[in-house]
């Protein structure tokens, strides 16, 4: 072994003993005759202390090391004089007798600290040194924690983990899907699965009562900083359950994770809010209860007064922001220049301001009384030295905006802590939604979705009414996961797939395999998926998943480390027997 001990676990109980240690030299100091190395590797940190007086050549060697220069150190362990109380390590230093360098190091192209030089582009290219970082470690190391957590909860309660196909039938339903050509099968594709839903149904037809993974799935889709075109589920499903078995079940999973990694305890069930509560008080299926400033409808307020912003809206909503009167022209010119973005669509913003003394004023005070502004602020039930902010349009376009408006603030407030948490079930989704531009119904979830069985008799006459056994938990405005209570009659499925306009043959040749198994006794099942790498970031106080993968895409979908995706040898597309038909400007 090249180590006796790794660069964390030092302490005072080893003064005195003769140890070896081996890793990356994070810095070097010359103080006079003493030369302080710091040498790191994933455990921690420690002080090496080289000393010209007693071994001048060891400390010119020493002298000559650079940043993440791979070292192996022999000496003994002393107890520092001046300790440091931020490192593990703090109390002890080792007083070197040997130096070997083991590999010597270019200079990184960015500092490997905490706080780094880097930018995101060039920290993606050069992952196998940004990994060396201590806070992009640790994000791993939770990941793996929560991982094992994870797939000892589910043990306990009697989950098989069974690995499900990555190559399979391609079924172009929602996001796009990664096709992968057969060189056996010339002409034909395998496709990766954007989620293992048809096999762990088909896994419950065979009696696998209580399925899990944690899985690889793939979805060829524009990116954001939460998306990655690969990523991460904890996958899972049970037989013989009705809706609020499955809540409990994951809920409880949850709560388990919460007080294994953050020590918090949610001693409650958590809330559960219809999905049209969250898009009427919210403006969104993830709502993110945190903070307040649901929003508060004013239509029946607002016309008839001439003003046609208000006159000519289908919805008018509002939000009131607490302790904001004091707001000037230019920050509310910011805001409205904020609800104007492209990414949010507003076509401006209205304003109420109830100063301290109670005095009103308002950006529409031209077309409305006191008396009427005044009434505005009831229904909103704003307080002296509130603001009172005003969107108006369609009415689910406008509540989107409404709620971009509300969560810009809640960061401006400070209501938006990444060590707060707030959980809670979105439930009674719609199972269908109309798309205007195919002038047709697709499955909000997917087409495995059960209506709720109220409203069964809905399908043929009302289907944009009809609800879903759906269910989603939302954390800290964040999708933690989703799923639903699954059709197992096949009858009730064929009706699904004549709803979304699939022929009878369409849906044999996509999905026969799974209306062939329910002909042999489907028992009811359910499940969900919770996103791995957005928990995992969720509890590290992260905005991005990124920093939770190991080796990322970037927004663009690209490895910028591998350099892929890439063009191919015309030896091996001519063995697939594929020919590129590129335009120019590709």
């Amino acid at each position: 072994m090249f180590r006796t001990n790794t660069c964390g676990e030092l302490r005072l109980s080893d003064v005195g003993k003769e140890v070896t240690i081996a890793g990356w030299v994070q810095r070097a100091r010359k103080m006079g005759g003493m030369t302080f190395v710091d040498i790191r590797d994933r455990y921690g940190l420690t002080q090496v202390v080289f000393n010209n007086e007693v071994d001048a050549e060891l400390c010119d060697k020493a002298n000559k090391l650079g940043r993440e220069f791979v070292v192996q150190i022999t000496g003994k362990v002393s107890e520092r004089s001046s300790k440091n109380a931020n490192l593990p390590t703090g109390d002890i230093e080792i007083i070197a007798s040997d130096l070997k360098v083991l590999n010597r190091s270019e200079v990184p192209p960015f500092t490997i600290e905490d706080d780094t030089d880097g930018g995101d582009d060039l920290r993606m290219k050069y992952r196998y040194l940004d990994l060396r970082r201590n806070c992009v470690r640790s994000n791993l190391e939770l990941r793996h924690r929560m991982a094992f957590e994870i797939r000892r909860y589910l043990d306990s309660k009697g989950f098989l983990e069974v690995e499900t196909p990555v190559l399979i039938k391609s079924t172009p339903e929602g996001a796009r899907d990664f096709v992968v050509p057969s060189r056996m099968n010339p002409g034909q594709f395998y496709a990766l699965p954007q989620s293992p839903q048809t096999f762990k149904q088909l896994l419950m037809v065979s009696g696998f009562d209580r399925y899990f993974q944690i899985v690889k799935c793939f979805r060829d889709e524009d990116l954001r900083a939460d998306r990655q075109p690969e990523f991460t589920q904890i996958d899972c499903e049970m037989s013989f359950v009705e809706q609020e078995d499955v809540l409990n079940m994951f809920e409880g999973l949850v709560k388990h994770i919460f007080k294994y990694v953050k020590d918090i305890d949610f001693t409650e069930p958590f809330p559960r809010m219809t999905w049209a509560d969250a898009m009427k008080y919210y403006g969104s299926d993830k709502p993110d209860t945190r903070f307040g400033m649901r929003f508060v409808e004013l239509k029946d307020l607002t016309g008839g007064k001439g003003f046609s912003v208000m006159d000519d809206a289908e919805y008018v909503g509002a939000i009131c922001a607490p302790g904001c009167a004091g707001y000037t022209r230019k920050q509310l010119d910011q805001l409205t220049d904020f609800v104007k973005r492209p990414q949010v669509g507003a076509k401006g913003m209205m304003w109420v301001k109830i100063e301290e003394n109670g005095e009103i004023k308002s950006s529409v005070s031209k077309f409305y009384t006191d008396d009427e502004l005044k009434a505005w602020a009831d229904r909103c039930d704003a307080k002296p030295g509130d603001l009172i902010l005003i969107l108006a349009g369609p009415t689910m376009k406008t509540r989107k905006q409404l709620n971009e408006l509300r969560l810009e603030m809640g960061n401006r407030l400070g209501l938006r802590d990444p060590q707060k948490f707030s959980c809670l079930w979105v439930v009674d989704f719609p199972l269908f939604e109309w798309d205007d531009e195919t002038q047709r119904y697709y499955a909000m979830h997917h087409p495995f979705t059960a209506p709720n069985p109220e409203d069964i008799d809905k399908l043929e006459t009302a289907t944009g009414d009809v609800r879903a056994t759906a269910y989603d938990m939302v954390v800290n405005g964040n999708e933690l996961g989703g799923g639903s209570i699954r059709i197992h009659e096949a009858g009730l499925q064929n009706k699904m797939f004549r709803l979304l306009g699939l022929s009878e043959e369409d849906a044999q040749y996509k999905f026969g395999f799974l209306m062939n198994a329910f002909k042999y006794g489907a028992p009811p099942h359910g499940g969900l998926a919770f996103g791995f790498d957005r928990f995992v970031s969720i509890l590290a106080g992260l905005d991005s998943i990124r920093d939770v993968i190991a080796f990322p895409k970037n927004n663009s979908g690209r490895d910028m480390m591998i350099d892929a995706p890439s063009a191919i040898d015309q030896e091996q597309l001519d063995e697939l027997q594929i020919a590129l038909n590129l335009t120019d400007e590709k």
